[in-house]
């Protein structure tokens, strides 16, 4: 799907999609020093709203501190852009909405902070990352031979550009190898995350996902969580192993993008029956209610436009 727009907000004003350019000697061009975010939103009956937009505005300054890059909008001014940007596209179905902090062109060289802070936020109509049948009967999914960045080399609670090099790496290697997404692996053997989402398995009526040790704070996984709670169900938060996924009952991958993902089997082995489990669908039919404002308990989590 191309990624077309009637306009991005860049350093305080809308600018025509395609006048958004940025010199070729931009610092995070050459040296990764750039944070992001994924944020969604849902067309439903009550209108546009964004999902979680104070949550996800606040990680995106959060990931600025942490890299060292001082941001020269505040969370306010950057959440009514947000608003700002949708509204002026005037979308007419879901959004995807990617929000980011850069250093400009200038200067040259590893040390960052003269660099000039920009800031542009770009949105676009866009469906299912992992596809709209995936979300129905899953992906197969295979363990990278990457390992997930290391907490002694990066900063991993930072949503950063740099961060996603291998990532990058580990999509290539799986969808090469015929499987549609990759479980990294943390130094000590054990699931951190997808390539760009939390994982989840089901295993005895309990639903189990990694702990944030070698992963960034899911604002995603923390929904499923809350909504796990809702629905009754045991949640606990431990290490996972990829063989203990081989003979778990259920799994999934949550994100932004992925929203909830069911996963059919890992390293060719199918989980379970190789179709979508109960605890997966009653989660997916929670959170999408959610999402699409049906669910006014969560009704906070929404930012209408």
């Amino acid at each position: 799907m191309s990624i077309k727009a009637d306009f991005i907000w860049l350093d305080g004003q809308l600018v025509k999609f395609e006048d958004a350019k940025v010199h070729f000697l931009t610092h995070s061009l050459h040296y990764a020093n750039a944070v992001f975010e994924g944020t969604r939103a849902y067309l439903g009956e009550n209108g546009m709203a964004i999902f979680r937009l104070q949550d996800h505005t606040k990680r995106l300054l959060e990931s600025a501190k942490i890299t060292a890059i001082t941001p020269s909008f505040s969370q306010e001014e950057l959440e009514n852009a947000q608003i700002e940007l949708l509204r002026a596209n005037n979308f007419k179905s879901n959004v995807y909405i990617r929000p980011l902090i850069f250093l400009g062109d200038g200067i040259m060289g590893i040390y960052h902070t003269k660099a000039p802070v920009r800031v542009g936020i770009a949105a676009w109509e866009w469906g299912a990352y992992l596809g709209e049948e995936g979300l129905n009967k899953g992906i197969k999914v295979c363990c990278s031979s990457l390992m997930r960045n290391s907490a002694k080399a990066n900063f991993n609670k930072a949503k950063a550009s740099a961060n996603y090099l291998n990532s990058m790496m580990a999509k290539y290697e799986a969808i090469n190898s015929g499987y549609e997404e990759a479980l990294m692996i943390d130094e000590e053997g054990f699931i951190a995350e997808g390539t760009g989402e939390c994982f989840f398995m089901v295993k005895n009526g309990v639903l189990i996902s990694p702990p944030n040790d070698y992963s960034l704070k899911s604002i995603t996984q923390d929904t499923v969580l809350k909504l796990a709670k809702d629905l009754g169900i045991e949640v606990k938060r431990q290490r996972i192993s990829r063989d203990e996924v081989y003979v778990c009952d259920e799994a999934f991958l949550v994100g932004t993008a992925a929203e909830i993902t069911p996963v059919n089997s890992l390293d060719n082995r199918i989980i379970a029956d190789g179709l979508r489990g109960k605890m997966t669908k009653k989660i997916q039919d929670a959170f999408f209610d959610v999402v699409y404002g049906k669910n006014e308990k969560y009704a906070s989590m929404l930012t209408y436009i």
